[in-house]
């Protein structure tokens, strides 16, 4: 070092802090000893708040600006040095540069689920998250409650106390807020004020922070309730659950009609499909108003289909009678009915035989 620039070291001193950190509340500005030169300059920047700290106590405390040290812009700390006259010699004060700026993209959540009650689903379990920006707003506050001598101190070593603050201000919240679960998220903006406000009662007073900004970006149900909603979202939707049956079984008959496997596999699919439409269009569905309701069918002799070592039905006489005409019933299908001892061919059924002379026999080829 040369000799112009010892002098200059000698004579002239900068306290300052210039963070790019992000998340830093508070720093410590190093001094070999705690020495500060008499007359040395004090730059604090926009955001940021000086406070000189002297034998435990905190003395003097700087806004935004540019200052020279002496005993006229620092009269607590000559107070408390004895300095009645002015200082020429270097002092010894630890300096804290305090961050008053919003510290953004801070989360919180909940750890375990809020207990909360509902008019239509009872007693239900809720998780939510969100976010908030947090900013310090008393200094002196910040330095004797949280800070202690550390030489610096982060957003990120008090954010499990504010998560905690948070998660159990939003219980106290959604507990009391009386709010269905199906227009909570209706309701966002409003409960995060209400929820920010509740946070800020807590932090404010003790620790000097605020927080300007907090959200809540999800509130949600256990997985098994929230498909029991969908569910019930589904058949909301859906209206008339006899109509919406019938047309199911029309088209798993079409499917099964279009089956290239058919043969009697697809006999037995398309018999079944077509008793339950038969079951669902019975004597016993209402009538159209204004028309006579007709005296119930007898009925006739129930037969059961064997198909690829499967037994379906029972049948009536007119669903045999069109599986006989579609052509996925033979002569060979294997039926039963009560009073028979086995499974005998259709074709060799008396109450059938008659059936399958009607059929036409196969086109002879050219």
């Amino acid at each position: 070092m040369g000799l112009m620039e010892k002098l200059r070291a000698e004579l002239v001193d900068i306290v300052e802090w210039v963070d790019d950190s992000h998340h830093a509340l508070v720093w410590r500005f190093p001094r070999f000893h705690n020495q500060i030169k008499h007359g040395a300059q004090l730059i604090v920047r926009p955001g940021q708040s000086a406070l000189f700290v002297h034998r435990g106590k905190i003395a003097d405390v700087f806004e935004p600006g540019q200052y020279r040290l002496d005993t006229k812009n620092l009269p607590v700390l000559s107070t408390l040095a004895g300095w009645k006259y002015g200082f020429d010699s270097p002092f010894k004060a630890e300096v804290y540069f305090v961050n008053t700026t919003q510290i953004t993209d801070l989360k919180w959540g909940t750890p375990n689920p809020v207990i909360m009650r509902d008019a239509d689903f009872g007693p239900l379990r809720v998780r939510a998250f969100g976010n908030y920006t947090l900013r310090a707003t008393d200094p002196k506050a910040l330095i004797e409650h949280l800070v202690g001598t550390d030489s610096e101190f982060n957003a990120d070593e008090i954010s499990e106390l504010l998560r905690s603050i948070v998660s159990h201000s939003f219980a106290d919240i959604i507990a009391n807020s009386e709010i269905p679960v199906m227009d909570l998220a209706a309701h966002y903006m409003d409960l995060s004020e209400s929820l920010r406000q509740a946070v800020v009662q807590r932090v404010d007073d003790e620790y000097g922070l605020d927080l300007p900004k907090l959200f809540i970006v999800n509130i949600s149900l256990p997985a098994e309730v929230e498909e029991a909603l969908d569910t019930r979202s589904s058949m909301s939707m859906i209206g008339d659950m006899n109509r919406f049956q019938q047309y199911e079984m029309g088209q798993a008959m079409s499917v099964a009609a279009a089956n290239p496997a058919g043969g009697l596999a697809g006999a037995g699919v398309g018999l079944g499909m077509g008793m339950a439409m038969a079951g669902q269009m019975a004597p016993g569905a209402p009538a159209p108003a204004g028309s006579p309701t007709p005296p119930p069918v007898p009925q006739g002799s129930m037969w059961h289909v064997a198909a690829q070592g499967q037994s379906s039905g029972p049948f009536s006489m007119a669903q045999i009678q069109e599986g006989i005409a579609s052509g996925q019933m033979s002569a060979v299908t294997l039926v039963w009915s009560a009073g028979m001892g086995a499974w005998e061919q259709a074709g060799n059924v008396p109450a059938l035989a008659a059936l399958f002379q009607a059929v036409p026999p196969p086109v002879p080829s050219s």
